[in-house]
C-alpha cells in the first residue's frame, strides 16, 4: 500500500504544503485585517456623526459619563475643535468634563476653557475662570498672562499693570510688558491732550527705545516736527511705511540727507534726488523708473518669534502675544490712489 502514497514522504511535496499553507495564512490574515478596518471606521463614523451638529447640554453629559472615551481623549476632540475655530463645540465639551469628570485635571481644564473663552471673544467669562484658578493656585504663571492679556483687550490697563507684581515676583521680565501697557493706557486716554501724551510716550520710549512703531506712529501723525527730532535713525526701516506715507511737507531734509536709507527711501518716492541707485531691491527699480510707472509700495508684516504674517502693522502679535516683534516687509505694487485721482480729473 505505501507505493501508493510515495508521493507524501516527497520533499517538494512537503514544500508545496508548508507554502500553501502561509498563503492561506496570509490571505486570511489579509482579508480579516481588512474586515476589522472597515469595521472600525464605521464604528468611529457612528461616533464622529454625533458631533457633526452640537449634541445638547445633556446629550454631551451622558457622552462623556458613558465612559466610552477616556477624559484625555475628550480633551483632545476639544482641542481639534478650538484648532478649527469651533469654540462653541469646544467650550460645551470643557464645561461638561468639569461637571462629570477627573477633578484632579480641573485646573488644566478650566484653563484650556478660560483659554477658548479669551479666543471667542468672551473676555468676562475668561477673566472669571482665570480669576478662579489663581485663587487657588496664585503662582500659575500662564494664567496670570492669560489674565493680563484679557484685561488688556478689555482696556482695563490699571488692572493690567496690577498683574506684572506677582509676574514680577515669580521672576518674569515684565520690563516690555509694563512699557507696553503704560503707552497703551496714555494713547486710550481721553482726557489727556496730545502734547502730554507725546511727552509721556516719549519719555516711554527714551528709556530703553522699545516700542519704536507704537510710539511714532502716534507722534508722526500728532507732529511730524517732534517725530523727526526725536526718532533713533538706526529705528528708520521698522518706520519704513509711516516715513513712506509722510506727507511732503513735513519731511526732514536735513536728517533725512545725512542717512543712506532715508536718501534711497525718499529718492525711490520721489520726493529728493540725493541716491540713483540702492541696495535695497523695490527702492533701486522705484528710483530707476522715476514716476514713469504707477507702481507704489506696499507693506506687511511678520513676527519675529512665530513667523505669523499680517497686512497690518501690529505690537503684539496676535497669534503667539509676542510684544514689539513685527518686522516689515515691502514689495512693489499698483499705485491705486493715483489711478482714483486720474480717472477723477478725467471727468474735469
Amino acid at each position: 500500500m505505501d507505493m501508493f502514497f510515495i508521493e507524501f514522504r516527497d520533499p517538494l511535496f512537503s514544500i508545496i504544503v508548508f507554502f500553501a499553507i502561509i498563503f492561506m495564512i496570509t490571505f486570511f490574515s489579509y482579508w480579516w485585517g481588512r474586515y476589522k478596518r472597515s469595521q472600525d471606521l464605521r464604528h468611529l463614523d457612528r461616533f464622529l456623526r454625533q458631533f457633526r451638529s452640537l449634541p445638547s447640554k445633556d446629550e454631551l453629559q451622558v457622552l462623556i459619563s458613558s465612559g466610552e472615551l477616556s477624559e484625555k481623549s475628550w480633551l483632545l476632540l476639544a482641542n481639534s475643535y478650538y484648532k478649527n475655530g469651533d469654540y462653541e463645540k469646544s467650550i460645551e465639551i470643557y464645561n461638561e468634563i468639569l461637571n462629570v469628570g477627573n477633578r484632579a485635571n480641573a485646573k488644566k481644564t478650566m484653563f484650556l476653557l478660560g483659554k477658548t473663552y479669551f479666543k471667542a471673544g468672551f473676555l468676562e467669562r475668561s477673566r472669571q475662570i482665570f480669576l478662579e484658578i489663581l485663587k487657588s493656585s496664585p503662582r500659575t504663571i500662564q494664567a496670570l498672562h492669560y489674565l493680563l492679556l484679557v484685561y488688556e483687550y478689555m482696556r482695563d490697563y490699571k488692572a493690567a499693570l496690577g498683574v506684572l507684581e506677582p509676574l514680577d515676583e515669580l521672576d518674569e521680565d515684565i520690563t516690555l510688558v509694563r512699557e507696553y501697557l503704560q503707552a497703551l493706557e496714555i494713547l486710550n486716554n481721553i482726557n489727556m491732550d496730545s502734547e502730554t501724551k507725546i511727552e509721556k510716550l516719549l519719555s516711554i520710549y527714551h528709556q530703553n527705545h522699545h516700542l519704536t512703531y507704537l510710539i511714532f506712529e502716534y507722534i508722526f501723525r500728532m507732529s511730524p516736527q517732534i517725530a523727526w527730532e526725536n526718532l533713533d535713525i538706526t529705528k528708520s526701516e521698522v518706520l519704513t511705511e509711516v516715513l513712506w506715507r509722510c506727507d511732503r511737507k513735513d519731511l526732514n531734509l536735513d536728517i533725512i540727507s545725512k542717512n543712506s536709507f532715508l536718501r534711497e527711501l525718499y529718492s525711490a518716492r520721489g520726493d529728493v534726488a540725493l541716491s540713483q541707485k540702492s541696495a535695497v531691491f523695490e527702492f533701486d527699480i522705484l528710483i530707476k523708473l522715476q514716476n514713469r510707472a504707477n507702481a507704489t509700495l506696499s507693506f506687511e508684516y511678520i513676527c519675529s518669534e512665530c513667523k505669523s504674517v499680517s497686512p497690518f502693522a501690529f505690537s503684539r502679535c496676535s497669534t503667539c502675544h509676542a510684544i514689539d516683534t513685527a518686522q516689515v516687509e515691502w514689495s512693489l505694487s499698483r499705485d491705486y490712489s493715483k489711478d482714483f485721482s486720474e480717472e477723477n480729473n478725467s471727468f474735469q
